[in-house]
């Protein structure tokens, strides 16, 4: 056995020597890495090369088999930090095409938009694995095969991915017999050996033995959601320890059993007649409805919200807008909200301490205002991002906000456009809300909420009716207790109340 190992690592020196390595990558960067693929019967399927970006997450892996001729398999990229599966949408090539650097392979919808996936070598596609409008593929499952020359393409026309891999993450199969095959201590071992470097750091940060972990990889590979299966397994297992140990438990165990089993029975799934005769349908959930599920009962759960409401006078920045409304000549039209954008992008600048994020072992604080921008799809609720935004003009800002929203609602975002932020602004002040809080987006510290303008009574001395009456909006900062103390969040409102009420320094 060890003599067939060396025998395969000088094979694929030699084989990968002369071949080119470049991974197929998507039009923008992400960071969530992928795990490395393992390879089931070694003596048939040798793994020649395996590579791997964190910055683009797309996977390649050469393979090479004494039935099939040499291949590459094209794996689900993360095409953002939170994507953990995608959805396919159009094929853009089909079996038999070729394809050169820069070409679109398919269209995948992440959790946040729908965008290309571009592949950069040469090669011929010899297989589509996943189907067009194929959902909730996971990132490390394989896509396409592609090979080197079109002579190959035939070899594969009855390739098929055993009946397991869809449902377990095992590998592709050029046979059912191969499909069955047990996979060995010695392949076991090299399955752990090969887990990425994420999963056995998770492992050990969290005293999780990697032998008692199944893996749910190729050839039965650990990735890094098995590790977290696991983690959360274990915490159960504690709970439960816990909870079975404690005397009030043991007392009413028996009179609550049958209500628990009651409960525990999951809901039988209705038909769409049905659900039509009982008055309602289901709605499936998007990948991006999934995401925003889960982020924010993360964040409502997890970060220490703490809320602070000031009312502000906005009689004088209506004046402002008008007047460069009016000398714009049809170039612009400035919104009271872009003024929003850039006063609070000042007074971030002004207060520093509120443009931080958590990161769990230390405070990050940005040196430029990155805000976030609660912008409403027919999908769900994006936040596309305005950089810099202390350092532009309100033109600037404005024809940013305007081209982001449109790209937006088109889920035309790319991932750079949507991807990190320093500060969150939410408005609903259109729909005619007076105030509310909105949920702070992990990992950013602080979240402005902006109401609707309103008329107001003021005492007023110098009116002979002893009254005026003013415009003011209602403005809520949500921020996290954890990086802003109450004080610095006070600090930042009243700054942010100077600019809005005084729109002439914002200017400057």
């Amino acid at each position: 056995m060890l003599a067939l190992r060396r025998s395969v690592i000088r094979s694929t020196i030699r084989s990968s020597a002369s071949r080119s390595l470049a991974v197929p990558a998507v039009k923008l960067q992400a960071s969530k890495p992928l795990s490395t693929l393992s390879v089931k019967n070694a003596s048939k399927f040798s793994l020649l090369n395996a590579k791997k970006t964190s910055t683009l997450s797309v996977q390649r892996m050469h393979y090479s088999s004494s039935d099939l001729p040499d291949y590459t398999l094209v794996a689900m990229p993360a095409l953002s930090p939170t994507m953990e599966m995608g959805n396919i949408g159009t094929w853009k090539v089909k079996v038999g095409d070729k394809v050169e650097p820069g070409d679109v392979l398919v269209e995948i919808e992440t959790d946040k938009a729908q965008m290309d996936f571009e592949y950069q070598d040469y090669g011929y596609i010899a297989k589509i694995l996943k189907d067009s409008g194929s959902k909730d593929v996971p990132i490390e499952i394989p896509i396409a095969i592609i090979v080197d020359e079109e002579a190959k393409v035939s070899a594969f026309k009855d390739f098929v991915l055993s009946d397991t891999s869809a449902a377990n993450n095992s590998p592709p199969a050029a046979s059912q017999s191969q499909a069955n095959d047990p996979v060995t201590p010695e392949l076991k071992d090299q399955s752990l050996a090969a887990g990425s470097f994420s999963s056995q750091s998770g492992a050990q940060e969290n005293s999780i033995d990697l032998s008692t972990v199944k893996g749910t990889g190729l050839s039965g590979s650990i990735v890094k959601s098995d590790i977290l299966s696991k983690i959360q397994e274990s915490k159960l297992e504690i709970f439960i320890y816990i909870v079975k140990s404690s005397p009030i438990h043991s007392q009413a165990s028996e009179s609550s059993a049958p209500a628990v089993k009651q409960a525990q029975a999951p809901a039988a799934t209705q038909t769409p007649a049905q659900q039509a005769a009982l008055g309602y349908h289901d709605i499936e959930l998007t990948n991006m409805r999934k995401v925003i599920a889960k982020r924010l009962t993360e964040s409502k759960t997890t970060v220490p919200h703490y809320s602070l409401n000031i009312e502000v006078n906005v009689d004088n920045l209506n004046k402002v807008r008008a007047a460069l409304n009016e000398t714009s000549q049809g170039k612009f039209k400035l919104t009271v909200n872009d003024f929003i954008v850039k006063a609070a992008a000042l007074a971030l600048k002004a207060v520093p301490a509120v443009n931080c994020s958590w990161q769990e072992t230390f405070i990050r604080q940005y040196h430029h205002a990155d805000i976030s921008i609660a912008t409403s799809t027919p999908t769900g609720l994006i936040t596309p991002i305005v950089k810099t935004c202390d350092a532009k003009g309100l033109e600037s800002i404005s024809s940013e906000i305007k081209s982001l929203a449109a790209k937006a609602k088109a889920n035309k975002l790319t991932p750079e456009e949507y991807q990190g932020g320093s500060f969150s602004i939410s408005n609903l002040g259109m729909y005619g809300i007076s105030s509310f809080t909105a949920i702070i987006n992990p990992p950013q510290s602080a979240i402005l909420s902006v109401g609707t303008s309103q008329k107001k009574m003021i005492p007023d001395e110098s009116n002979e009716k002893g009254f005026s009456v003013v415009t003011v909006n209602n403005f809520t900062l949500n921020a996290d207790h954890r990086v802003v103390d109450g004080a610095t969040g006070a600090e930042f409102l009243t700054s942010f109340k100077s600019y809005i009420e005084n729109p002439l320094t914002m200017l400057l």
